[in-house]
Protein backbone atom coordinates (compact mmCIF):
# COMPACT_ATOMS: atom_id res chain seq x y z
CA UNK A 1 0.00 0.00 0.00
CA UNK A 2 1.27 3.71 -0.73
CA UNK A 3 1.35 5.15 2.51
CA UNK A 4 2.01 8.43 0.36
CA UNK A 5 -0.30 8.39 -2.00
CA UNK A 6 -1.63 11.90 -1.34
CA UNK A 7 1.62 13.75 -1.80
CA UNK A 8 2.93 15.25 -5.65
CA UNK A 9 5.21 12.91 -7.15
CA UNK A 10 7.59 15.89 -7.43
CA UNK A 11 7.50 16.25 -3.08
CA UNK A 12 8.47 12.62 -2.40
CA UNK A 13 11.21 12.86 -4.61
CA UNK A 14 11.96 15.95 -2.71
CA UNK A 15 11.49 14.01 0.89
CA UNK A 16 14.13 11.04 -0.36
CA UNK A 17 16.88 13.70 -0.13
CA UNK A 18 15.51 16.25 2.70
CA UNK A 19 14.46 13.46 5.17
CA UNK A 20 17.87 12.04 5.78
CA UNK A 21 19.10 15.96 6.18
CA UNK A 22 16.57 16.14 8.94
CA UNK A 23 17.26 12.59 10.34
CA UNK A 24 21.36 13.94 10.33
CA UNK A 25 19.97 16.98 12.38
CA UNK A 26 18.14 15.55 14.67
CA UNK A 27 20.98 12.95 15.69
CA UNK A 28 23.20 15.86 16.67
CA UNK A 29 20.38 17.65 18.69
CA UNK A 30 19.76 13.99 20.44
CA UNK A 31 23.35 13.00 20.54
CA UNK A 32 23.70 13.71 24.38
CA UNK A 33 20.79 11.01 24.57
CA UNK A 34 21.99 7.43 23.05
CA UNK A 35 18.90 5.61 23.18
CA UNK A 36 17.06 8.33 22.08
CA UNK A 37 19.55 8.95 18.81
CA UNK A 38 20.01 5.45 17.88
CA UNK A 39 16.10 5.45 18.12
CA UNK A 40 16.05 8.50 15.93
CA UNK A 41 18.05 6.86 13.52
CA UNK A 42 16.09 3.96 12.79
CA UNK A 43 12.87 5.91 12.49
CA UNK A 44 13.98 8.38 10.10
CA UNK A 45 15.42 5.27 8.24
CA UNK A 46 12.28 3.56 8.16
CA UNK A 47 10.58 6.84 7.19
CA UNK A 48 12.85 7.12 4.01
CA UNK A 49 12.72 3.39 3.22
CA UNK A 50 8.59 4.30 2.76
CA UNK A 51 9.11 6.97 0.64
CA UNK A 52 10.89 4.89 -1.61
CA UNK A 53 8.72 2.01 -1.75
CA UNK A 54 5.62 4.83 -2.63
CA UNK A 55 8.02 5.94 -5.27
CA UNK A 56 8.27 2.65 -6.25
CA UNK A 57 4.69 1.72 -6.73
CA UNK A 58 4.57 4.66 -8.90
CA UNK A 59 6.98 3.53 -10.97
CA UNK A 60 4.75 0.46 -11.28
CA UNK A 61 1.89 2.44 -12.28
CA UNK A 62 3.93 4.41 -14.57
CA UNK A 63 2.97 7.80 -12.88
CA UNK A 64 6.05 10.68 -14.03
CA UNK A 65 7.83 11.78 -11.52
CA UNK A 66 10.09 14.47 -11.76
CA UNK A 67 11.22 17.91 -9.87
CA UNK A 68 13.76 20.83 -11.06
CA UNK A 69 15.59 22.91 -8.20
CA UNK A 70 17.81 25.14 -10.26
CA UNK A 71 18.61 25.93 -13.64
CA UNK A 72 22.49 27.25 -13.95
CA UNK A 73 22.58 27.54 -17.79
CA UNK A 74 20.12 26.82 -21.17
CA UNK A 75 19.98 23.25 -20.88
CA UNK A 76 21.47 22.69 -17.38
CA UNK A 77 19.66 21.92 -14.60
CA UNK A 78 19.99 20.67 -11.02
CA UNK A 79 16.64 18.36 -11.37
CA UNK A 80 15.84 15.11 -10.68
CA UNK A 81 13.76 12.52 -12.16
CA UNK A 82 12.70 9.00 -11.81
CA UNK A 83 13.48 5.90 -13.68
CA UNK A 84 13.51 2.01 -13.03
CA UNK A 85 17.20 1.64 -12.37
CA UNK A 86 17.34 4.33 -10.24
CA UNK A 87 14.35 3.05 -7.83
CA UNK A 88 16.07 -0.29 -7.38
CA UNK A 89 18.93 1.40 -6.00
CA UNK A 90 16.99 3.59 -3.81
CA UNK A 91 15.08 0.47 -2.45
CA UNK A 92 18.51 -1.10 -1.48
CA UNK A 93 19.91 1.80 0.05
CA UNK A 94 17.42 2.76 1.68
CA UNK A 95 16.29 -0.51 3.27
CA UNK A 96 20.15 -1.19 4.05
CA UNK A 97 20.53 1.75 5.72
CA UNK A 98 17.82 0.33 8.70
CA UNK A 99 19.48 -2.56 8.76
CA UNK A 100 23.27 -1.02 8.94
CA UNK A 101 21.94 1.61 11.68
CA UNK A 102 20.54 -1.47 13.82
CA UNK A 103 23.87 -3.28 13.37
CA UNK A 104 25.89 -0.31 14.13
CA UNK A 105 24.12 0.27 17.68
CA UNK A 106 25.35 -3.28 18.91
CA UNK A 107 28.95 -2.67 17.11
CA UNK A 108 29.72 1.11 17.94
CA UNK A 109 28.71 0.25 21.82
CA UNK A 110 30.36 -3.02 21.66
CA UNK A 111 33.86 -1.77 20.16
CA UNK A 112 33.25 2.05 22.63
CA UNK A 113 34.27 3.81 19.67
CA UNK A 114 34.46 7.86 20.08
CA UNK A 115 31.98 10.04 18.07
CA UNK A 116 29.28 8.09 17.84
CA UNK A 117 27.23 10.94 17.33
CA UNK A 118 29.26 12.06 14.16
CA UNK A 119 28.97 8.83 12.74
CA UNK A 120 25.39 8.29 12.81
CA UNK A 121 24.94 12.53 11.04
CA UNK A 122 27.71 12.05 8.37
CA UNK A 123 25.70 8.41 7.57
CA UNK A 124 22.76 10.06 7.41
CA UNK A 125 24.34 12.96 5.25
CA UNK A 126 25.95 10.18 2.75
CA UNK A 127 22.11 8.19 2.70
CA UNK A 128 21.12 12.15 1.75
CA UNK A 129 23.46 12.24 -1.17
CA UNK A 130 22.48 8.24 -2.22
CA UNK A 131 19.25 9.52 -2.54
CA UNK A 132 20.02 12.20 -4.80
CA UNK A 133 22.17 10.02 -7.15
CA UNK A 134 19.52 7.76 -7.70
CA UNK A 135 17.00 10.45 -8.71
CA UNK A 136 19.44 12.47 -10.65
CA UNK A 137 17.64 13.41 -14.37
CA UNK A 138 21.25 14.62 -15.99
CA UNK A 139 24.80 14.06 -15.56
CA UNK A 140 25.17 17.16 -13.85
CA UNK A 141 23.09 16.51 -10.95
CA UNK A 142 24.36 12.79 -10.96
CA UNK A 143 28.32 14.78 -10.83
CA UNK A 144 27.44 17.60 -7.91
CA UNK A 145 26.17 14.45 -5.68
CA UNK A 146 28.78 12.06 -6.31
CA UNK A 147 31.88 14.44 -5.38
CA UNK A 148 29.78 15.40 -2.60
CA UNK A 149 29.09 11.69 -1.36
CA UNK A 150 32.91 11.40 -1.57
CA UNK A 151 33.03 13.91 0.80
CA UNK A 152 30.63 13.11 3.37
CA UNK A 153 32.01 9.45 3.65
CA UNK A 154 35.45 11.19 3.97
CA UNK A 155 35.26 12.19 7.78
CA UNK A 156 33.19 8.04 8.78
CA UNK A 157 36.70 6.24 6.70
CA UNK A 158 38.90 8.51 9.31
CA UNK A 159 36.73 7.94 11.93
CA UNK A 160 38.93 6.29 14.52
CA UNK A 161 41.65 9.21 14.06
CA UNK A 162 44.77 6.76 13.76
CA UNK A 163 47.37 7.53 11.67
CA UNK A 164 46.51 4.86 9.69
CA UNK A 165 43.15 5.74 9.37
CA UNK A 166 44.04 9.54 8.30
CA UNK A 167 46.22 7.64 5.50
CA UNK A 168 43.95 5.81 4.42
CA UNK A 169 41.44 8.62 4.46
CA UNK A 170 43.98 10.55 2.28
CA UNK A 171 44.30 7.96 -0.31
CA UNK A 172 40.32 6.88 -0.31
CA UNK A 173 39.94 11.26 -1.01
CA UNK A 174 43.40 11.32 -3.35
CA UNK A 175 41.97 8.48 -5.76
CA UNK A 176 38.07 9.52 -5.95
CA UNK A 177 38.65 13.42 -6.17
CA UNK A 178 41.37 12.58 -8.57
CA UNK A 179 39.83 10.04 -10.75
CA UNK A 180 36.63 12.69 -10.57
CA UNK A 181 38.58 15.60 -11.63
CA UNK A 182 41.02 13.98 -14.63
CA UNK A 183 38.58 12.13 -15.93
CA UNK A 184 34.96 12.28 -15.21
CA UNK A 185 35.03 15.93 -15.50
CA UNK A 186 36.19 15.97 -19.16
CA UNK A 187 34.11 13.29 -19.90
CA UNK A 188 30.70 15.30 -19.07
CA UNK A 189 32.15 18.16 -20.64
CA UNK A 190 33.00 16.55 -23.66
CA UNK A 191 29.24 14.98 -23.29
CA UNK A 192 28.09 18.68 -23.23
CA UNK A 193 29.27 20.22 -26.16
CA UNK A 194 29.58 17.01 -28.26
CA UNK A 195 26.11 15.77 -27.85
CA UNK A 196 24.31 19.24 -26.63
CA UNK A 197 22.73 17.76 -23.94
CA UNK A 198 23.24 15.76 -20.69
CA UNK A 199 20.17 14.42 -20.17
CA UNK A 200 19.67 11.11 -19.43
CA UNK A 201 17.51 9.68 -22.16
CA UNK A 202 16.52 5.91 -22.84
CA UNK A 203 18.33 4.22 -25.99
CA UNK A 204 21.40 6.85 -25.38
CA UNK A 205 22.09 10.87 -26.71
CA UNK A 206 25.11 10.57 -28.97
CA UNK A 207 24.06 10.09 -33.17
CA UNK A 208 25.87 9.72 -36.06
CA UNK A 209 27.11 13.44 -35.88
CA UNK A 210 29.37 13.05 -33.32
CA UNK A 211 32.65 11.16 -34.10
CA UNK A 212 33.33 7.40 -33.66
CA UNK A 213 36.78 8.66 -31.55
CA UNK A 214 35.34 11.18 -29.26
CA UNK A 215 32.65 8.40 -28.47
CA UNK A 216 35.50 6.05 -27.89
CA UNK A 217 37.74 8.46 -26.08
CA UNK A 218 34.25 9.15 -24.17
CA UNK A 219 33.20 5.71 -23.14
CA UNK A 220 37.07 5.23 -21.54
CA UNK A 221 37.00 8.56 -19.43
CA UNK A 222 34.06 7.38 -17.99
CA UNK A 223 34.55 4.28 -16.73
CA UNK A 224 37.82 5.34 -15.01
CA UNK A 225 36.65 8.58 -14.06
CA UNK A 226 33.83 6.59 -11.80
CA UNK A 227 36.24 5.57 -9.57
CA UNK A 228 34.03 4.35 -7.58
CA UNK A 229 33.71 1.11 -9.38
CA UNK A 230 37.22 0.42 -8.68
CA UNK A 231 38.51 -1.14 -12.06
CA UNK A 232 42.01 -1.20 -12.22
CA UNK A 233 44.14 0.34 -11.19
CA UNK A 234 42.27 2.78 -9.60
CA UNK A 235 40.75 0.38 -7.12
CA UNK A 236 43.39 1.23 -3.80
CA UNK A 237 41.15 3.63 -2.40
CA UNK A 238 38.87 0.46 -1.17
CA UNK A 239 41.52 -2.06 0.30
CA UNK A 240 42.86 1.48 2.11
CA UNK A 241 39.09 2.83 3.44
CA UNK A 242 39.28 -0.44 5.73
CA UNK A 243 40.52 0.91 8.14
CA UNK A 244 37.24 2.34 9.17
CA UNK A 245 34.89 0.92 11.60
CA UNK A 246 32.77 -1.96 10.32
CA UNK A 247 29.58 -0.41 9.87
CA UNK A 248 31.36 2.41 7.66
CA UNK A 249 32.98 -0.87 5.65
CA UNK A 250 29.39 -2.25 5.08
CA UNK A 251 28.18 1.21 4.24
CA UNK A 252 31.16 1.28 1.49
CA UNK A 253 30.66 -1.54 0.01
CA UNK A 254 26.97 -2.62 0.34
CA UNK A 255 24.71 0.44 0.75
CA UNK A 256 26.41 3.66 -0.53
CA UNK A 257 29.63 4.02 -2.22
CA UNK A 258 30.77 1.17 -4.62
CA UNK A 259 26.95 0.97 -5.55
CA UNK A 260 27.13 4.26 -6.15
CA UNK A 261 29.54 3.80 -8.33
CA UNK A 262 28.37 0.60 -10.52
CA UNK A 263 25.25 2.12 -10.61
CA UNK A 264 26.36 5.61 -12.36
CA UNK A 265 28.36 3.03 -14.85
CA UNK A 266 25.20 1.73 -15.72
CA UNK A 267 23.05 5.11 -15.77
CA UNK A 268 25.80 5.85 -18.31
CA UNK A 269 25.97 3.04 -20.29
CA UNK A 270 21.77 2.79 -20.71
CA UNK A 271 20.71 6.40 -20.75
CA UNK A 272 24.17 8.34 -22.35
CA UNK A 273 25.34 6.06 -24.68
CA UNK A 274 22.49 3.29 -25.44
CA UNK A 275 23.39 -0.62 -24.75
CA UNK A 276 21.87 -1.61 -28.37
CA UNK A 277 24.98 0.94 -29.70
CA UNK A 278 27.37 -0.38 -27.21
CA UNK A 279 28.86 -3.10 -29.74
CA UNK A 280 29.81 -0.32 -31.95
CA UNK A 281 31.99 2.05 -29.80
CA UNK A 282 35.74 1.03 -30.61
CA UNK A 283 36.70 1.14 -27.06
CA UNK A 284 33.95 -1.18 -25.67
CA UNK A 285 35.74 -4.42 -25.67
CA UNK A 286 39.26 -2.52 -24.30
CA UNK A 287 37.24 -1.63 -21.15
CA UNK A 288 35.24 -4.92 -20.89
CA UNK A 289 38.70 -6.88 -20.88
CA UNK A 290 40.07 -4.17 -18.45
CA UNK A 291 37.21 -5.08 -15.96
CA UNK A 292 37.49 -8.99 -16.80
CA UNK A 293 41.13 -8.99 -15.96
CA UNK A 294 39.95 -6.47 -12.65
CA UNK A 295 37.37 -9.37 -11.66
CA UNK A 296 40.42 -12.01 -11.72
CA UNK A 297 43.40 -10.48 -10.69
CA UNK A 298 41.23 -8.89 -7.34
CA UNK A 299 40.21 -12.78 -6.96
CA UNK A 300 43.89 -13.48 -6.94
CA UNK A 301 44.90 -10.58 -4.73
CA UNK A 302 42.04 -11.89 -2.26
CA UNK A 303 43.60 -15.37 -1.70
CA UNK A 304 47.30 -13.47 -0.17
CA UNK A 305 45.00 -11.75 2.55
CA UNK A 306 45.25 -13.22 5.64
CA UNK A 307 43.03 -9.75 7.00
CA UNK A 308 39.60 -10.37 6.64
CA UNK A 309 38.27 -7.38 6.45
CA UNK A 310 41.22 -6.70 3.44
CA UNK A 311 40.13 -10.06 1.95
CA UNK A 312 36.66 -8.74 1.67
CA UNK A 313 37.56 -5.57 0.45
CA UNK A 314 39.55 -7.35 -3.15
CA UNK A 315 36.49 -9.25 -2.79
CA UNK A 316 34.10 -6.43 -3.64
CA UNK A 317 36.60 -5.15 -6.05
CA UNK A 318 35.96 -8.19 -7.91
CA UNK A 319 32.52 -8.13 -7.69
CA UNK A 320 31.89 -4.97 -8.74
CA UNK A 321 33.50 -5.56 -11.95
CA UNK A 322 31.04 -8.56 -12.14
CA UNK A 323 28.75 -5.27 -12.61
CA UNK A 324 30.56 -3.42 -14.92
CA UNK A 325 31.53 -6.39 -17.16
CA UNK A 326 27.81 -7.03 -17.66
CA UNK A 327 27.54 -3.35 -18.58
CA UNK A 328 29.63 -3.33 -21.51
CA UNK A 329 28.71 -6.72 -22.93
CA UNK A 330 26.16 -4.89 -25.14
CA UNK A 331 23.46 -7.63 -24.21
CA UNK A 332 19.88 -6.87 -21.85
CA UNK A 333 20.21 -9.83 -20.42
CA UNK A 334 23.45 -9.31 -19.30
CA UNK A 335 22.53 -5.72 -18.40
CA UNK A 336 20.12 -6.98 -16.89
CA UNK A 337 22.49 -9.37 -14.74
CA UNK A 338 24.62 -6.58 -13.12
CA UNK A 339 21.55 -4.72 -12.08
CA UNK A 340 20.37 -7.80 -10.37
CA UNK A 341 24.17 -8.20 -9.03
CA UNK A 342 23.36 -4.67 -7.31
CA UNK A 343 20.90 -5.90 -5.05
CA UNK A 344 22.64 -9.61 -4.77
CA UNK A 345 26.17 -8.66 -4.06
CA UNK A 346 24.47 -5.61 -1.32
CA UNK A 347 23.00 -8.62 1.13
CA UNK A 348 25.67 -11.24 0.53
CA UNK A 349 28.35 -8.77 0.99
CA UNK A 350 26.92 -6.60 3.78
CA UNK A 351 25.90 -10.12 5.71
CA UNK A 352 29.94 -10.75 5.28
CA UNK A 353 31.20 -7.24 6.85
CA UNK A 354 28.72 -8.01 9.71
CA UNK A 355 30.13 -10.92 10.54
CA UNK A 356 33.39 -9.58 10.42
CA UNK A 357 32.72 -7.05 12.67
CA UNK A 358 31.12 -9.15 15.38
CA UNK A 359 34.23 -11.24 15.17
CA UNK A 360 36.15 -8.45 16.12
CA UNK A 361 33.82 -7.27 18.82
CA UNK A 362 32.89 -10.46 20.37
CA UNK A 363 36.17 -12.48 19.45
CA UNK A 364 38.69 -9.75 19.49
CA UNK A 365 39.95 -11.47 15.85
CA UNK A 366 40.54 -9.77 12.67
CA UNK A 367 43.00 -12.58 11.20
CA UNK A 368 41.35 -16.08 9.10
CA UNK A 369 44.72 -17.94 10.65
CA UNK A 370 43.00 -17.35 14.14
CA UNK A 371 39.35 -18.16 13.67
CA UNK A 372 39.99 -21.96 14.28
CA UNK A 373 37.10 -23.62 16.07
CA UNK A 374 35.31 -20.72 16.19
CA UNK A 375 32.28 -21.59 14.22
CA UNK A 376 31.86 -23.29 18.10
CA UNK A 377 32.03 -20.25 19.85
CA UNK A 378 29.85 -18.18 17.80
CA UNK A 379 27.65 -20.44 15.78
CA UNK A 380 24.90 -18.08 14.34
CA UNK A 381 27.56 -15.71 13.15
CA UNK A 382 29.59 -18.12 11.11
CA UNK A 383 26.04 -20.09 10.14
CA UNK A 384 25.82 -16.11 8.53
CA UNK A 385 29.11 -16.16 7.32
CA UNK A 386 28.90 -19.45 5.42
CA UNK A 387 25.51 -18.08 4.03
CA UNK A 388 26.45 -15.25 2.76
CA UNK A 389 29.41 -16.63 1.12
CA UNK A 390 27.98 -18.70 -0.79
CA UNK A 391 25.69 -16.27 -2.21
CA UNK A 392 29.04 -14.07 -3.22
CA UNK A 393 29.83 -17.20 -4.73
CA UNK A 394 26.43 -18.08 -6.40
CA UNK A 395 25.58 -21.44 -5.63
CA UNK A 396 21.76 -22.28 -4.90
CA UNK A 397 19.68 -21.87 -2.80
CA UNK A 398 21.43 -18.55 -2.52
CA UNK A 399 20.52 -15.26 -3.95
CA UNK A 400 23.58 -14.24 -6.07
CA UNK A 401 22.62 -17.31 -8.22
CA UNK A 402 20.52 -15.54 -10.52
CA UNK A 403 22.92 -12.63 -11.24
CA UNK A 404 25.47 -14.82 -12.51
CA UNK A 405 22.72 -17.24 -14.73
CA UNK A 406 21.66 -13.59 -15.98
CA UNK A 407 25.51 -12.58 -16.36
CA UNK A 408 26.62 -15.71 -17.99
CA UNK A 409 23.87 -15.75 -20.51
CA UNK A 410 24.57 -12.09 -21.71
CA UNK A 411 27.96 -13.07 -22.33
CA UNK A 412 27.19 -16.34 -24.66
CA UNK A 413 23.89 -13.79 -26.07
CA UNK A 414 27.10 -11.26 -26.99
CA UNK A 415 29.70 -14.03 -28.54
CA UNK A 416 31.92 -13.39 -25.56
CA UNK A 417 33.28 -16.95 -24.50
CA UNK A 418 36.12 -15.54 -23.11
CA UNK A 419 33.41 -13.81 -20.69
CA UNK A 420 32.41 -17.08 -19.64
CA UNK A 421 35.73 -18.40 -18.86
CA UNK A 422 36.28 -15.63 -16.62
CA UNK A 423 33.24 -15.80 -14.78
CA UNK A 424 33.72 -19.62 -14.35
CA UNK A 425 37.47 -19.01 -13.08
CA UNK A 426 36.09 -16.33 -11.09
CA UNK A 427 33.75 -18.57 -9.35
CA UNK A 428 35.89 -20.97 -8.54
CA UNK A 429 38.22 -18.61 -6.93
CA UNK A 430 35.35 -16.91 -5.01
CA UNK A 431 35.04 -20.76 -3.80
CA UNK A 432 39.16 -20.82 -2.77
CA UNK A 433 38.97 -17.79 -1.15
CA UNK A 434 35.38 -17.76 0.79
CA UNK A 435 34.71 -20.98 1.81
CA UNK A 436 37.73 -22.00 4.06
CA UNK A 437 36.67 -19.63 6.60
CA UNK A 438 33.57 -21.20 7.51
CA UNK A 439 35.34 -24.51 6.95
CA UNK A 440 38.28 -23.56 9.21
CA UNK A 441 35.57 -22.61 11.77
CA UNK A 442 33.55 -25.48 11.70
CA UNK A 443 35.39 -28.08 10.31
CA UNK A 444 38.59 -28.53 11.75
CA UNK A 445 40.17 -31.66 13.04
CA UNK A 446 39.70 -32.37 16.66
CA UNK A 447 42.90 -32.25 18.94
CA UNK A 448 43.18 -35.82 21.29
CA UNK A 449 43.65 -33.48 24.22
CA UNK A 450 40.82 -31.22 23.10
CA UNK A 451 37.72 -30.88 25.49
CA UNK A 452 34.06 -31.44 24.64
CA UNK A 453 32.16 -28.09 23.64
CA UNK A 454 30.04 -26.95 26.10
CA UNK A 455 27.37 -23.59 26.00
CA UNK A 456 29.44 -21.92 28.42
CA UNK A 457 32.36 -21.51 25.30
CA UNK A 458 29.78 -19.69 23.43
CA UNK A 459 30.93 -16.23 22.59
CA UNK A 460 28.00 -13.61 22.60
CA UNK A 461 27.38 -11.35 19.46
CA UNK A 462 25.89 -8.13 20.52
CA UNK A 463 22.08 -8.20 19.88
CA UNK A 464 21.28 -5.60 17.61
CA UNK A 465 24.49 -6.76 15.23
CA UNK A 466 23.06 -10.26 15.41
CA UNK A 467 19.55 -9.05 14.21
CA UNK A 468 21.13 -7.43 11.45
CA UNK A 469 22.97 -10.49 10.62
CA UNK A 470 20.08 -12.55 10.56
CA UNK A 471 18.16 -10.61 8.17
CA UNK A 472 20.68 -9.82 5.90
CA UNK A 473 21.74 -13.53 5.76
CA UNK A 474 17.79 -14.65 5.53
CA UNK A 475 17.51 -12.21 2.74
CA UNK A 476 19.93 -14.51 0.78
CA UNK A 477 17.95 -17.32 0.57
CA UNK A 478 14.96 -15.36 0.43
CA UNK A 479 15.85 -13.34 -2.69
CA UNK A 480 17.19 -16.65 -4.08
CA UNK A 481 13.20 -18.34 -3.97
CA UNK A 482 11.19 -15.03 -4.32
CA UNK A 483 13.32 -12.48 -6.78
CA UNK A 484 10.63 -11.42 -8.95
CA UNK A 485 9.72 -8.17 -7.76
CA UNK A 486 13.24 -7.19 -8.54
CA UNK A 487 12.82 -9.00 -12.14
CA UNK A 488 10.06 -7.05 -12.81
CA UNK A 489 11.27 -3.81 -11.52
CA UNK A 490 14.71 -4.65 -13.54
CA UNK A 491 12.33 -5.45 -16.51
CA UNK A 492 10.75 -1.87 -16.98
CA UNK A 493 14.18 -0.47 -17.88
CA UNK A 494 14.75 0.64 -21.09
CA UNK A 495 16.90 -2.10 -23.18
CA UNK A 496 17.20 -4.09 -20.35
CA UNK A 497 15.28 -7.54 -19.95
CA UNK A 498 15.48 -10.93 -18.38
CA UNK A 499 13.72 -12.34 -21.27
CA UNK A 500 15.18 -15.44 -22.43
CA UNK A 501 12.84 -15.64 -25.58
CA UNK A 502 13.96 -14.75 -28.75
CA UNK A 503 17.24 -14.55 -28.08
CA UNK A 504 20.24 -16.29 -30.34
Amino acid sequence: MNIWSALEPSLLINLTIIVPLIGAALVVLTGKYPNLRETVSIAVAIVLFTLVLSIADNTFKQVAMATTWASLLSGLEISFSVEPLGVLFALVASFLWIITTIYAIGYMRGHNEQNQTRFYCCFALAISTVMAICFSANLLTLFIFYELLTLSTYSLVTHAGTEDAKRGGRVYLGILLGTSIAFLLFAILGTWVSAGTLEFTPGGIFTDAQSDGLIAMLLVLFCYGIGKAALMPFHRWLPAAMVAPTPVSALLHAVAVVKAGVFTILKVVIYIFGIENLSQIMTTDLMLYIAAATVLLSSCVAMTKDNLKARLAYSTVSQLSYIVVGALLASSIAAAGATLHIVTHAVGKITLFFCAGAIMVAAHKKNISEMVGLGRKMPLTMVAFAIGSLSIIGLPPMAGTWSKWYLVAGALEADKLIIVVVLTISTLLNIAYLLPIPIKAFLTPKDDNQQPWTRAETIKTPLPSLIAISITSTLCVVLFFYPQPIIDLINLIPGVSTDFRGQS
